[in-house]
């Protein structure tokens, strides 16, 4: 990341501030919930309340010395952070590190009965069978006849929007799911994004997919119909490689989501075909990255991930956390220009994000007046907004 000293790192111990009801209020709600969907024994009971006390009142502890990935977890910082306060911790980072102690609590990795058992599942699978996301399915019909250009851009908007589905944002925004779309992007670079992708259909789609369910689908719907129009030779899906954040979509929630669209019938239906065969026949690959769950910015990203990211046509990154690692989770001026805080990027990349979180830029000062003039003053936070940006790597940038 370039030197920002005016931008300085978020962290979670301003009381009142977003990050900080995060860690105190949204992490202890999402242990509740999670003690609740499971008939867990007296060991995870115990461990889940040690990890309250632990997140709310206490400091950063180490991982067990037989943890599979504590060398992992040292080498991102994990010894400097021992034994701080979580809210004075890079907020980021602390997040991140509560979704990894609270599969240690519930034996997600073992060894034991509940090893692998991924304890957001039923929110998860709750989420995917809602009658709304069969309305949603079968409004893909309506859109057969559309001329190309206007479906692949109802789609690219469905995998936006679909970024509301969080279940995670859920617990500290009630109601955020019933309210209205915001009546326009705050940045909107969707002709860019087109531009990226060569028209003969020869590139190769990298989508770094955030959640599970009802955003899942959507991004499934986009990569099968560049696949099936010839925009993209080869699409790579990258999802987390174990359960994180509530809703983050794993390969097991790209098999669920496959096979909801695969029993929908209609247009879904072929969709799913679509992405099956491609699946078989090496056109879509599904990728899952230890650096996924890694608390800190795509700018660490290691030398493999960045080679990969390198060799893609374009990469689409989705949802709020995979855009705070992307521009780095610090308190940018809103008008920072986007390409300056990707320009480490090593190929073509897009963000796709529906706001939650403090991070924002890319804003053109009109904009950002507009949206303090209007006195929203939750409009970083509510998931009422969103934006499409691009930057096309390795060309000239206007200032």
């Amino acid at each position: 990341m370039p030197d920002t000293p005016f931008a300085p790192v978020i962290l979670g111990n301003e009381p009142g501030s977003f990050p900080h009801s995060v860690l105190a209020e949204r992490h202890p709600a999402i242990i509740g919930q999670v003690r609740d969907a499971f008939p867990y024994g007296p060991g995870q009971h115990r461990a889940l309340d040690e990890l309250l006390r632990s997140c709310t009142e206490g400091t950063i502890e180490p991982l067990p010395a037989d943890a599979p990935d504590r060398d992992r977890w040292h080498g991102w910082g994990l010894a400097g952070h021992t034994g701080r306060p979580w809210f004075d911790a890079p907020w980021l980072w602390s997040e991140s590190y509560f979704y990894r102690r609270l599969l240690d609590a519930v034996g997600w990795f073992g060894p034991g009965p509940w090893q692998g058992v991924d304890p957001f599942r039923p929110f998860k699978r709750a989420e995917l069978d809602a009658p709304e996301t069969d309305e949603e399915l079968a409004a893909l019909d309506g859109l057969r006849d559309l001329p190309e250009q206007e479906r692949a851009q109802a789609l690219l908007h469905g995998s936006l929007w679909g970024n509301r589905a969080d279940l995670g944002f859920r617990l500290s925004a009630a109601g955020a799911e019933a309210r209205e779309a915001s009546p326009g992007l705050v940045a909107d670079d969707s002709d860019v994004l087109w531009s990226l992708l060569p028209p003969d259909g020869t590139g190769t789609l990298v989508l770094v997919a955030d959640n599970a369910g009802r955003e899942l689908v959507p991004d499934l719907l986009l990569i099968a119909h560049l696949l099936a129009g010839g925009r993209t030779a080869r699409a790579v899906l990258h999802v987390k490689p174990y359960p994180y954040y509530v809703s983050d979509a794993t390969t097991a929630d790209v098999v669920d989501a496959l096979r909801r669209l695969r029993t929908a019938g209609g247009a879904a239906a072929e969709h799913a075909r679509v992405l099956w065969s491609a699946m078989a026949d090496g056109r879509l690959a599904v990728r899952a990255h230890p650096f996924s769950c890694a608390p800190l910015p795509y700018a660490d990203m290691p030398d493999d991930l960045r080679a990969e990211f390198a060799a893609a046509t374009l990469t689409i990154v989705k949802g709020d956390l995979n855009y705070r690692r992307l521009v780095g989770d610090r308190r940018w001026p809103p008008t920072t220009p986007f390409h300056r805080t990707t320009a480490y990027f090593p190929g073509p990349v897009a963000a796709l994000r529906t706001l939650k979180s403090d991070v924002i830029t890319g804003l053109s000062a009109a904009t950002e007046a507009a949206l303090v003039a209007a006195g929203e003053q939750s409009w970083r936070t509510s998931g009422t907004h969103a934006l499409i940006q691009a930057d096309p790597s390795g060309q000239v940038h206007p200032e």
